[in-house]
């Protein structure tokens, strides 16, 4: 069940749910607005590689905005830092920023209960689009869990993004290479 959005208050005010900043107006009927933060990064290296750790060069986003072009990989990062103690979190862009052509997650959409940070958005877009910081972006909606969650991610060793970084956050894929798989 997705909550709604006297739930989504509900769960603020009981500390289920920490948005911050948080803004009464940003809660939609079953959803929160949350915005594009002050920083893109792209990856400086021209090929990726899954088992070693890839380095970004950061910039801030102008005042008069930055245009993201086709073909490019943009890291972004909410303006908000959220914490979810008992509801699964999803972030979706927004139908005017998918209009304008702009995707805000290649695959990394879901949250994991206890996920407590900002969100780094993997940006791209098919045709050239000028973006500003603190635009809406994105739309968090919170799905109910069924059952006890027994490891919620920050209490988990193994997860890879519980530094607390107000700055996109390149993949830290390299690091599942070098643990043993569980069967």
């Amino acid at each position: 069940m997705i909550l709604s959005d006297a739930r989504i208050r509900e769960a603020v005010r009981r500390k289920e749910i920490v948005i911050r900043p948080y803004r009464p107006d940003c809660l939609g009927s079953n959803s929160y607005d949350v915005h594009l933060g002050p920083t893109l990064a792209v990856y400086t290296d021209g090929a990726l590689d899954a088992r070693r750790p890839s380095p970004i060069s950061e910039f801030p986003i102008p005042p008069e905005g930055y245009v993201l072009v086709p073909g490019q990989l943009y890291l972004g990062v909410t303006e908000e830092y959220t914490e979810t103690h008992r509801f699964v979190p999803f972030l979706e862009g927004k139908s005017s920023v998918g209009r304008l052509g702009i995707d805000i997650h290649s695959t990394a959409g879901k949250g994991d209960v206890g996920f407590c940070n900002y969100w780094t958005l993997e940006m791209s877009v098919k045709l050239p689009v000028r973006i500003y910081a603190g635009m809406p972006i994105g739309q968090l909606i919170y799905f109910e869990v069924s059952g006890i969650v027994e490891r919620p991610y920050n209490k988990k060793r193994s997860a890879k993004y519980r530094r607390v970084s107000p700055h996109p956050m390149p993949s830290q894929m390299f690091r599942n290479f070098g643990r043993k798989r569980r069967r």
